[in-house]
């Protein structure tokens, strides 16, 4: 009789000890640079994106595992007679957790179940510690699934941007609105809702000033979260504003845990660097 294996794919933006801590693996999804591709969080960081898309004045194009290398990662586990659950980037925003359920097809395995998490970064993680911890008090793989599912409408997830050029570059902004929200320092809130990112409010100024209002405007709503663990996940910015956000949050007195993550190369890709985002599962 095999295990219970919880995998995700890299946008969940865990830290390797998280990954470590909690026996998750990770698929990673692709980087392409020109016509070379890499794999995320294992053949490329983000700070080397950065440096070639400012050389290049372009942004990444960013693709889901390829089938073959999804079938390899996960023979082991078929072989091993595990029951694997699969917690994807959300399917409005890429094919990966198709993938997933076409490789189990082909692989004739009936004990991969694919969760799509309709959100990003560590929305996405905040859903994939608890499947792992349910899963070491000894839950059954459906029962871990119904719940996930059950409770995943209740992840808040947001972030904000210090730059709109990634965005444009990317095609999520044209040309004119990001270079009048440059010049004006307008900062855009993202959030996710139904599996779908949208500006949620608009802030201005230096990304320090910013990202302290944007923390402190979501006062309430961090004390009616649940106080097992919040996020605060970034995508490389200034230690002081990380260790600022940190020391509000935790002034709170509220959260069991605080975990800070860095972003990895396919969230970076699109909000680009200096941002950073509150994340955290709903009562």
């Amino acid at each position: 009789m095999g295990n219970i294996r919880i995998v995700a794919d890299s946008t969940c933006d865990l830290s390797k000890d998280l990954l470590e801590k909690y026996d998750i693996s990770i698929i990673p999804l692709n980087i392409i640079l020109n016509s070379k591709s890499y794999l995320d969080g294992v053949e490329i960081t983000p700070d080397e994106i950065y440096e070639w898309a400012d050389k290049n004045n372009t942004t990444p194009k960013t693709a889901g595992p390829e089938m073959g290398y999804v079938i390899d990662f996960l023979r082991p586990m078929v072989e091993a007679g595990d029951d694997i659950i699969f917690l994807g980037i959300s399917e409005d925003m890429s094919v990966t957790c198709n993938t997933l359920r076409l490789a189990a097809e082909e692989l004739s395995y009936n004990k991969l179940r694919v969760i799509n998490s309709k959100n990003l970064s560590t929305g996405i993680g905040l859903q994939v510690l608890r499947a792992a911890e349910y899963a070491r008090e000894g839950k059954d793989a459906d029962w871990i699934v119904k719940a996930i599912n059950a409770d995943r409408d209740k992840v808040n997830a947001s972030f904000v941007i210090d730059t709109l050029t990634y965005l444009h570059r990317g095609g999520r902004c044209n040309a004119v609105t990001a270079l009048i929200g440059n010049v004006l320092k307008l900062k855009p809130m993202i959030a996710v809702k139904d599996g779908r990112m949208g500006v949620a409010k608009k802030y201005r100024g230096k990304q320090q000033l910013v990202v302290r209002s944007y923390a402190r405007d979501m006062e309430q709503q961090l004390l009616n979260a649940d106080p097992a663990r919040v996020f605060i996940t970034h995508s490389g910015i200034d230690k002081e504003i990380e260790q600022e956000t940190y020391e509000y949050v935790k002034s709170l007195n509220y959260f069991k845990e605080i975990l800070v993550t860095r972003a990895g190369g396919v969230i970076s890709s699109h909000c680009g660097p200096n941002t950073l985002g509150i994340l955290y599962y709903e009562k």
